[in-house]
């Protein structure tokens, strides 16, 4: 038996819209690390080594709480979490 979302509108395409459109609209939240929009545009496996420790100063600076809202403002920003910190970040969250 299929589950049928009763949510959904049927129109995937018009709802895949407004989510990007809301999402535009969502004000950004910082956490002290206005300095990371700099990489907006870098890939997760492009950081060296100094920027990676950059992101983790800011990542273990916050309690575990605020690393998935964090995590949504970079997102927001266009600035991608180094691929080395995020295995990291999610034992943070995990530990929420």
């Amino acid at each position: 038996m299929t589950n049928i979302d009763t949510e959904c509108c049927g129109q995937h395409e018009v709802c895949e819209k407004q989510l990007i459109l809301d999402a535009l609209r969502e004000e950004i939240e910082y956490y002290e690390d206005e300095e990371l929009d700099r990489f907006r545009g870098v890939h997760s496996d492009e950081y060296m080594p100094d920027e990676i420790a950059e992101f983790r100063e800011v990542l273990y600076t916050m309690r575990p709480d605020e690393v998935s809202g964090w995590l949504h403002s970079l997102q927001l920003r266009r600035v991608e979490l180094p691929d080395e910190l995020k295995d990291e970040a999610i034992l943070l969250m995990q530990n929420e």
